[in-house]
């Protein structure tokens, strides 16, 4: 279990984490969502002891981060997938890893096979692909057969095979009892791999819930619809309440639902060619969010986000 309680991070003037407070609970998939700039992965490095908090505090598993004996048995870790020495194997890079706790070269074949490395554990870990590399760093992840995972960005450079492959292993993680705490910038792999989301943004906690309240919280249904006469419909649905607005001839309206427009339409004796809801996704929840709590947009002309005192490499703006 993740315990996070009033947790702040400043690099000089800047205040890369605000005061955060959230637990991630085992038996679950628990998505940390935001920006860029917004503090995910330096909250992540202070969960794991990696850099220490200007204010408040963490619990892993009950303890300080730096006080558990043996850290690879307690949480296992993947923040940067091409942390791995370049000349050395697969499997000799597992096996110095697994010196330092005890753990014994079986372990290293077992998790080489679960990650699906067995026929390339010799090869030099400098030749491996980013998927490769992902593999590898879940593979040092898992060694220590650990009760908490936290995991930056898991998927990155995995191929659809890779991205099913994991989605199934961080369930069946989860199900085992687990605390899996990941971040990612793929929604829509998000959305079917999480359970619960925890999203912030310049470096607050906006949202701590389960996944499916918050999609439902956070997103306004809108209906789709094209008809023989938008101008005369739209009258209509503003009338009774409804917002509207017209895009190439299809009319896109909030605050009323489908079957209220289609009584609107058939009650004025409109012939209606597309009425079709929108369906709630994470994506649409998550920027309706996030849009506030956004440093940099598509037409900002600035270089990269100072969040994170500029030193996340995997949190600067495009």
């Amino acid at each position: 279990m993740i315990e996070v309680h009033g947790l702040t991070k400043r690099y000089g003037h800047t205040l890369a984490v605000d005061d955060l407070t959230f637990a991630v609970t085992p038996g679950v998939v628990t998505g940390f969502l935001g920006p860029n700039g917004a503090g995910k992965s330096t909250t992540m490095r202070m969960v794991l002891g990696l850099d220490r908090p200007s204010a408040g505090t963490v619990r892993l598993n009950g303890k300080q981060p730096a006080s558990h004996p043996a850290p690879l048995h307690e949480v296992g870790a993947l923040l940067e997938a091409r942390s791995v020495h370049p000349g050395r194997s697969a499997r000799n890079h597992l096996r110095a890893l697994a010196l330092t706790s005890g753990i014994g070269r079986s372990r290293v074949d077992q998790v080489l096979e679960l990650v699906g490395l067995t026929h390339v554990a010799d090869e030099r870990a400098g030749a491996f692909s980013l998927g490769m590399g992902q593999r590898l760093g879940m593979a040092a992840a898992l060694l220590g057969d650990p009760a908490t995972l936290v995991l930056d960005e898991p998927v990155n450079g995995l191929d659809l095979d890779g991205i099913r492959w994991i989605r199934a292993l961080l369930k069946g993680l989860a199900a085992e009892g687990r605390t899996v705490f990941l971040s990612s910038h793929l929604m829509s792999e998000m959305a079917v791999t999480a359970d619960h989301v925890v999203v912030v943004g310049k470096g607050r906690l906006l949202r701590d819930q389960p996944m499916a309240a918050f999609i439902d919280d956070a997103f306004t249904e809108t209906v789709r619809v094209r008809t023989s006469d938008v101008g005369r419909l739209a009258r209509l649905v503003e009338e009774s309440g409804g917002e509207t607005t017209l895009d190439d001839e299809v009319l896109t309206v909030a605050g009323l639902s489908s079957d209220e427009i289609g009584t609107l339409a058939a009650q004025a004796h409109l012939i209606v060619y597309e009425l079709s809801p929108n369906a709630a996704s994470l994506e649409d929840a998550y920027l309706a969010l996030t849009r506030d709590a956004v440093d940099f947009r598509a037409d900002d002309h600035e270089g990269e986000s100072i969040r994170d005192g500029g030193l996340q490499s995997d949190e600067r703006a495009v």
